[in-house]
């Protein structure tokens, strides 16, 4: 039962409201050495613990490196954000006069939801991609209709569009994937009620629903800009009252 006082060590650390990491560490430590006390047990076991389960968290680290390399992403992100990937952006769809938001948002949903039918999952995302590149160049498309700066609200509205773009996106794209978590769970499901589906079967049924939403979420950036538009002009018809 003394192995229950990690529970205790992440209640009371929660509770005090220390630092996450160090409370479930240090609760990993007691459960440890609280592991090792049996009758007879002298210190130089106990550290022996204690060093053991240091060594499983190393290990354990070590064996799954590689899925620690996405925590590189963070701070690659802001030193590009720093050094302009932003107003590069917003400089580059500027250029293409035929460009809306709207417009944008539509190839970046077809790119979205065709890369994650194929379980590229990860190529998209609002820190990676819609932060710094798509929502900055769906801007730069507006300001150019709009010949200048835009107003907030239309500004924070082209953003939540732009991350609603990318969840609609991976939503409806990633099940067409037949070895994503979705579908495994769906095939799990079915199997308890005693329905027999292949992964297969439920990722081509996944085309249709995918394909329509597309189409419905694609009508909806076109009718997008004319949105953008109205917010854009606005704030002109007021100034000229």
């Amino acid at each position: 039962m003394l192995v229950l006082l990690g529970i205790l060590v992440v209640v009371a650390g929660f509770v005090a409201r220390i630092n996450p990491l160090l409370v479930i560490l240090a609760a990993a430590l007691v459960t440890g050495i609280c592991a090792a006390i049996v009758p007879g047990v002298s210190l130089a076991d106990l550290y022996q613990a204690a060093v053991a389960t240091l060594t499983a968290f190393g290990d354990a680290f070590n064996d799954n490196r590689y899925f620690h390399v996405v925590w590189l992403i963070l701070p690659v992100i802001g030193l590009l954000e720093r050094a302009g990937l932003q107003e590069r952006a917003r400089m580059l769809i500027g250029k293409v006069k035929a460009a809306s938001a709207g417009r944008l948002l539509v190839v970046y949903l077809f790119i979205r939801q065709a890369t994650s039918a194929l379980g590229l999952t990860s190529l998209g995302g609002h820190p990676q991609m819609v932060r710094p590149l798509v929502a900055p160049m769906a801007e730069g498309a507006a300001e150019v209709e709009a010949g200048g700066a835009l107003p907030d609200d239309a500004r924070n509205r082209i953003r939540s569009m732009s991350a609603a773009t990318d969840n609609i996106g991976l939503f409806f794209g990633e099940d067409i994937f037949i070895a994503i978590g979705s579908i495994i769970l769906m095939v799990g499901f079915l199997e308890q009620a005693g329905i027999i589906v292949e992964p297969l079967q439920l990722s081509v049924w996944a085309i249709p629903t995918a394909i329509a939403a597309f189409i419905v979420h694609g009508f909806r950036l076109l009718m997008f800009d004319r949105e953008v538009r109205r917010r854009i002009a606005a704030p002109k018809a007021e100034a000229g009252q």
